[in-house]
């Protein structure tokens, strides 16, 4: 592959032949049928080669990129008229006698009405092959990455920045709502097909080389979003897959994106990433992440945990190195490595943090969540922020999606135990007792908090309201469950 752009010509025909064909997702999941199609998701594509038979140009594109089944030349050339001969020379196509293939994937993506075509490197692994990465490997739709777009903050902004643009997903994604967005990474492959993915989706972006914010040094963006390489593996540049590994010790480049975030946000800029982090020995990890943050507004979450045996076997799995004769040795080398670091487990999850002046909340949550989650992580920091003080003016109302559910035996007088339950955002469940599930149910608005609280601790014959009452309802705000 070398260093040629996509031309606008060649643009101009690629989509018109796609779109012809109706090389889409509905259009390829139509063609495939939804048995073809769910073995395809698990990188079998028996199925989908017999529903790809008749040989038109939708089934020809099926079965270069998807597939990556070769081609007869004649059928190529139909499919894409006038475009095979740049498409070879780029190196998106290979020639082999009189049947052509895929080099590089080019696959259909959708989201609501928005549809584009992603460039990336094959889908390694079809049909159970056992084919190691090269380093420089760019890797195209992933749920990491899927994982990251939803977690975005659904915020307009004049400059954001993608670190570690890998093929280009995030961009995608934001360039609808961003002024001037800027994408970054170190492997000139994946800066190369950024490049292509963009050019393809007519969308203008700004492209540079070099790690974490060096290549925007002394700018300030309104968002910045990364999914970083952030796989804590032993240093190794022969080994080192640059779209998940680092010559960052540990945890570090993570530690790095989020220390340095807030000199290169403007002020309420956001900065979210998707991220690993160690849990060593003797330190607590939220304590590790409240001091990358320090005083800015931030919320972490671990979505899982895994130990060191678990976390060595999913990278050495995802590398493609499950059974060859050098995943023992990688294996006992990587572990040895971990407990050399005094890593007892390794947290997954994802860190906001807002160029705001506050506290880091970080927390372990791997339960069910709504998505995209991201309209609930702005709303959740701007009611924290807007929060005053002193609750008792405050006029609430119950969240629509809250329900309350009560065990106890029957014909009991009071309930044994009450948890309201929000089936939006982060899904939470709160367990209370018989006050606050009065106080929340009496939130409608036409009383404050204070009249409220008033009003309960007349009926109850108490004082103490206010005082023991004030922060589960600030709790309450912070979560959802009332609004105002």
């Amino acid at each position: 592959m070398d260093e040629e752009e996509l031309s606008a010509g060649l643009v101009d025909r690629l989509r018109g032949a796609f779109e012809v064909a109706a090389y889409t997702v509905d259009g390829v999941a139509e063609r495939l049928g939804p048995q073809a199609n769910g073995a395809l998701a698990r990188n079998e594509t028996t199925l989908a080669f017999q529903r790809t038979a008749a040989g038109d140009s939708l089934d020809t594109m099926i079965r270069l990129f998807l597939l990556q089944r070769a081609a007869p030349k004649e059928l190529v050339e139909k499919a894409f008229p006038g475009c095979l001969a740049e498409l070879l020379a780029l190196g998106i196509l290979k020639e082999a006698g009189h049947l052509v293939a895929a080099a590089i994937d080019v696959r259909p993506y959708a989201e609501d009405d928005r549809h584009w075509w992603v460039i990336a490197d094959l889908t390694p692994g079809l049909d159970g092959r056992r084919e190691p990465m090269r380093s420089d490997y760019v890797l195209g739709i992933a749920p990491a990455s899927l994982s990251l777009v939803k977690l975005t903050v659904p915020i307009k902004a004049g400059k954001a920045l993608d670190v570690g643009t890998g093929c280009g997903i995030q961009a995608l994604h934001l360039a609808d709502r961003v002024g001037h967005l800027v994408a970054t990474d170190i492997n000139p492959r994946a800066l190369q097909l950024t490049r292509w993915t963009a050019a393809l989706n007519r969308i203008d972006l700004d492209v540079r080389d070099g790690s974490l914010y060096e290549p925007v040094a002394g700018e300030q963006f309104d968002l910045i979003v990364s999914n970083p390489p952030y796989v804590i593996a032993p240093p190794s540049a022969e080994a080192r897959l640059t779209y998940r590994e680092t010559g960052f010790a540990g945890d570090a480049v993570v530690e790095q994106l989020v220390r340095q975030a807030p000199q290169h946000l403007t002020e309420g800029g956001w900065c979210q990433l998707l991220a690993n982090w160690t849990c060593v020995r003797g330190q607590d990890w939220r304590e590790r992440i409240a001091s990358w943050t320090g005083d800015r507004s931030s919320w972490a979450v671990q979505r899982e945990q895994l130990d060191p045996a678990e976390y060595v076997e999913l990278w050495l799995r995802d590398a493609g190195l499950h059974g060859r004769p050098e995943y023992t040795s990688r294996y006992d080398a990587w572990l040895r490595w971990l407990d050399k670091q005094q890593v007892e487990a390794i947290g997954m999850g994802w860190i906001n943090l807002r160029n705001t002046a506050g506290s880091t909340h970080a927390e372990e949550w791997p339960y069910e969540i709504e998505q995209p989650i991201g309209p609930y992580v702005l709303d959740r920091l701007e009611r924290i922020q807007g929060l005053p003080a002193d609750l008792t003016g405050l006029y609430l109302t119950t969240a629509e999606d809250v329900i309350q559910e009560t065990t106890g035996q029957p014909g009991a007088e009071d309930p044994a135990t009450i948890v309201l339950r929000r089936q939006r955002g982060m899904r939470r469940a709160e367990q209370v007792d018989t006050v606050l599930a009065g106080f929340v149910g009496a939130c409608d608005g036409d009383l404050s908090v204070g009249q409220i609280l008033d009003a309960l601790a007349s009926l109850l014959e108490r004082d103490d309201l206010h005082a023991n009452y004030l922060p589960k309802i600030a709790d309450l705000i912070t979560e959802g469950f009332l609004t105002y």
